[in-house]
């Protein structure tokens, strides 16, 4: 437990920030999941139309620091690829 009292601040100051960051971790996933549900599902034209929702979530983990800067750039690039690969079939 924290002994200091720049210590016990801190803490309460990570609790809070922990709040903020699960938030958006769950909208991350729930975007990147329905976008990829989409997908699975044959509905391109309404995957492509949730894709910068899906997008904006993972650019806002990225800014917050949830998810580096290559893994949100390899989410990002492979839904689009999900995407274009359904439509060539």
């Amino acid at each position: 437990m924290a002994i200091t009292e720049g210590a016990k601040k801190a803490h309460r100051a990570s609790l809070r920030k922990r709040v903020f960051n699960i938030r958006r971790w769950r909208t991350l996933k729930s975007e990147i999941k329905g976008t990829q549900d989409l997908i699975a599902t044959g509905d391109l034209k309404a995957a492509a139309e949730k894709l910068p929702a899906a997008y904006k979530a993972i650019d806002k983990a990225e800014k917050r620091g949830l998810i580096k800067k290559r893994n949100a750039s390899r989410k990002k690039s492979q839904l689009a690829r999900a995407i274009g690969r359904k439509e060539e079939k």
